[in-house]
């Protein structure tokens, strides 16, 4: 297992990412997606190497799945209400991680199952919102909108609080409808920049498009 920084020396002029990796996998046959294996390395691994160089601090949004993570050197986020899930609740504890240790400014999300991610994701989000520093930046590819590939805000915080504590909400386009946001469109590009792995065939295209 690759093991990364952990990123605890923070550099001002980039964002904090989290990335989501609490997620059960029953459809992978394992209990973390974040561990299935992608060319020797684990998911969660191919993420992180792409990921961090474009952020000021990284975490990681662990849920029930906190000892399985620790060998990633990373700061981990459980959920702060077990109970709920969904990508929204890793969203809130990690703005509230934030804020509870003074911070405040950007937060990037980006799914534990996406080897592919853009090396310049953080700069074309942080560009789309310049000038407007409420809204929350979402990318759409190929016609779709990806909202576990964003930009948030900690002064999101209450609204999000609002989303999860009191209605039980747990979509990210659930809370999208509450706050002003900006779309990303991005251009085609092979291999699919936003291609998540859920399944065992998705697996096996991603090792054919690591072929190519």
């Amino acid at each position: 297992m690759a093991v990364a920084d952990s990123g605890q020396n923070r550099r001002a002029d980039k964002p904090a990412g989290v990335i989501l990796a609490g997620g059960r996998s029953s459809r992978m046959g394992i209990p973390s997606k974040a561990l299935v294996a992608l060319r020797g390395q684990p998911l969660l691994s191919h993420v992180i190497s792409r990921l961090q160089p474009q952020l000021g601090a990284l975490l990681l949004s662990s849920g029930g799945m906190a000892s399985e993570l620790e060998g990633f050197g990373l700061p981990m986020v459980p959920d702060l209400l077990p109970s709920h899930r969904g990508p929204l609740m890793g969203l809130y504890s990690a703005l509230q991680y934030l804020a509870d240790k003074g911070e405040d400014g950007s937060l990037v999300l980006c799914p534990c199952d996406a080897p592919f991610v853009p090396a310049d994701l953080v700069k074309k989000l942080l560009d789309s919102v310049q000038g407007d520093e409420q809204a929350v930046a979402v990318i759409s590819y190929a016609g779709a909108l990806q909202p576990t590939f964003s930009l948030w805000q900690t002064r999101h915080l209450p609204v999000i609080h609002r989303a999860v504590v009191d209605k039980g909400q747990g979509g990210l386009k659930q809370v999208l409808v509450s706050l002003p946001y900006t779309i990303v469109e991005w251009p085609p590009a092979e291999p699919p920049p936003f291609f998540n792995v859920n399944t065992p065939a998705e697996l096996e295209t991603a090792n054919e498009w690591l072929d190519r």
